[in-house]
């Protein structure tokens, strides 16, 4: 893929801040051609997902931040392919680490631990620019995005991504704030999303409109598989309800799906007994 060449700086976006786009070493079926990190400034530095331990990947970005220096490590939220790297860098650079601690259920990074507590709504301010938290629970608990307030560019770490949706993992991840966190974003004036994974994306709002109303259509297939089942475990629905998915993808859609089914349990629309679901009498007719 043009542009992305493990561990080389790339500049992206039409922007007076500099922003470079550097490509870790980890492309898998999960993560693309690899985490996004991504260098903000000319030299009060911050950088975005430093991504898993890799010592060639290290090197990289020292090499990138040359004779400047880096502020703030952010990191969007604590799984494997994004935050582990961020104790190693702040070791050789003494940066500031910002985000959210790790959540207790596995697959999260315990090693990342920020010295100050993050909300939504901060502000890093360095002499160059300011950043912005946003929190966006949904995909797991402890999401930030981060916004480049004089470029309106907003890195969604895995809460937006570019070509494909992101797996929203029960029993930390929510769709009803995932939901809710893509509402919010769109409220914003936001000119470009620079993912996690994939590249630059350049109509954030025809990407959020998509991307509801994908979930939605999703959920409804959901709903409607499981009416015409009956009842139905997990393995036999998401056979059903992602019947266009890649086999090897179905482990993840499993996970997406039974974050769609709590939501419609919350709502009255299907129950559980014994890991069968059903569908709910009136709820099911709403």
């Amino acid at each position: 893929m043009k542009g992305f060449e493990p561990g080389v700086p790339v500049a992206i976006g039409d922007t007076n801040v500099p922003v470079k786009r550097i490509l870790g070493r980890n492309p898998s079926a999960m993560t693309g051609p690899g985490t996004n990190s991504y260098l903000i400034g000319d030299n009060r530095l911050c950088l975005v997902d430093p991504g898993p331990r890799d010592e060639l990947q290290l090197g990289s970005f020292m090499e990138a931040i040359g004779d400047a220096t880096l502020e703030y490590i952010l990191v969007t939220h604590t799984h494997g392919d994004h935050s582990p790297a961020a104790v190693q860098l702040q070791a050789k650079t003494g940066a500031i680490l910002v985000g959210m601690p790790a959540p207790l259920p596995k697959g999260h990074d315990p090693s990342f631990k920020p010295e100050n507590v993050w909300s939504h709504d901060d502000v890093i301010e360095t002499e160059e620019y300011s950043v912005r938290l946003i929190h966006t629970p949904g995909h797991v608990s402890n999401h930030i995005c981060f916004f480049l307030q004089e470029e309106e560019l907003l890195f969604t770490g895995d809460h937006v991504l570019q070509g494909t949706t992101s797996v929203i993992l029960p029993p930390d991840g929510d769709m009803k704030a995932y939901l809710d966190s893509l509402a919010y974003l769109q409220t914003l004036s936001i000119r470009y999303f620079a993912p996690g994974h994939g590249g630059l994306m350049e109509d954030p709002q025809a990407e959020l409109q998509q991307l509801v109303a994908h979930r939605f259509k999703r959920e409804k297939k959901i709903l409607d598989r499981l009416m015409v089942l009956g009842t139905a475990d997990l393995d036999s629905l998401v056979l059903s309800a992602y019947d266009d998915v890649a086999e090897h993808l179905l482990p993840w859609a499993k996970k997406t799906m039974l974050a769609h089914l709590i939501k419609l349990e919350q709502e009255g629309v299907v129950s559980v007994n014994a890991e069968v679901w059903q569908a709910s009498g009136e709820g099911s007719q709403a």
